[in-house]
């Protein structure tokens, strides 16, 4: 049997782009599709074998400490922290946990806001098949100028070079965020502010040590609210293809459309219509007649009668007054308070915040 893996996820700060959220939870416990977010990624590792996580923070952290050891408990494995007193950008987090990660296997290297399959087990078998030092996961996208570009050989996967941003097409393939490598790459990396992008990756290129595997399925980087939003929709989906029994089959009192994730927990009154693409935390309180789609409503959080709400992700502990419009990529931070018979549009709301007038235009409401 072969010894456990060890993993690094790269947390690094306050998550700014997912305020208001984030003013209440440190990213990676901010709920997504019902689950901490970062616990998508280490169930999944878990599930590769993988027996200690690291994740690499430049905040202290204790509440993440706190909710980590239940998860630890509840798994059987060992998550650690380690903080950085400097930022120390992709790179100089692997040799802050350098001791950690030494151990002779190959470890894994997360950036903390991707959502997809996470095939582990198939990057595994690719990455020991070429023997060489390193494996990156790479997604296909529409728009390659928007990323920087990937561009590999398509019977090898190895990769020959990196092109930021490309004014002409180069290829369709950009880095997922997800890595597999032998310890060796620890003496590339000085303790030091350092990008593994823009600085290790290339090197490791030039030398023939870098390959890259397709991600199959979905892609998404949730870490900021448009992208939580559709990556939700893509998650979604694939629980319907994967484990259907997970989403909702069907409501008492109402009309359920497309794909529905409803925790045990959560009450919906009668003539609501709910979906596509709705995910319904523990203990949420839905009144009657209530139109939700495309939205995430997170725990404790009552929507009143008549309610319409679509891309929009409501906080915990919320109140959604009757008859009241959110739309267009609104978010509520945790324990707002929404006046009946008002229409928010893009409306960022910090978190206690109570809302008595209309916000017609997408603005931050503090």
């Amino acid at each position: 049997l072969q010894s456990k893996m060890k993993a690094l996820i790269l947390v690094g700060g306050f998550g700014t782009r997912l305020r208001p959220l984030t003013l209440s939870l440190p990213k990676p416990l901010v709920p997504f599709a019902n689950m901490p977010m970062v616990m998508h990624q280490i169930e999944a590792l878990v599930k590769a074998g993988v027996d200690h996580v690291v994740l690499a923070v430049n905040y202290r952290a204790e509440i993440m400490e706190k909710e980590m050891l239940k998860h630890s408990e509840r798994l059987g494995i060992k998550i650690s922290m380690s903080q950085e007193t400097e930022p120390l950008g992709t790179a100089g987090p692997l040799a802050l946990a350098r001791d950690i990660l030494s151990d002779g296997q190959p470890f894994f290297v997360l950036n903390s806001d991707i959502v997809c399959e996470f095939p582990f087990t198939e990057l595994i078998a690719f990455h020991k098949a070429h023997g060489k030092e390193g494996t990156i996961m790479v997604t296909k996208v529409e728009e390659p100028s928007k990323y920087g570009v990937v561009v590999s050989d398509k019977a090898t996967g190895q990769i020959s070079k990196f092109v930021e941003k490309p004014q002409v097409f180069v290829g369709n393939r950009i880095n997922a965020g997800i890595y597999l490598f032998n310890p060796t790459i620890l003496d590339r990396i000085k303790l030091q502010p350092t990008s593994i992008e823009k600085e290790i990756f290339p090197e490791m290129a030039a030398k023939g040590e870098l390959f890259a595997m397709d991600l199959p399925g979905f892609w998404m980087d949730v870490g900021q609210p448009p992208d939580f939003l559709t990556g939700s929709t893509l998650y979604l989906a694939w629980l319907r293809k994967t484990s259907p029994e997970k989403l909702a089959a069907s409501l008492s009192n109402s009309q359920l459309i497309g794909d529905v994730l409803v925790d045990p927990s959560a009450k919906i009154g009668s003539n609501c219509r709910i979906g596509p693409n709705v995910i319904l935390g523990p203990g949420v309180v839905v009144g009657d007649g209530v139109r939700l789609q495309r939205c995430t409503i997170m725990d404790g959080t009552i929507i009143k009668d008549n309610a319409w709400i679509n891309s929009t992700i409501v906080g915990w502990r919320c109140t959604v007054g009757a008859w009241t419009r959110l739309d267009g990529v609104t978010v509520l931070g945790e324990d707002v308070q929404v006046s009946d018979e008002l229409y928010l549009n893009g409306a960022k709301v910090l978190p206690h915040k109570g809302i008595s007038a209309n916000v017609p235009t997408p603005s931050i409401i503090m």
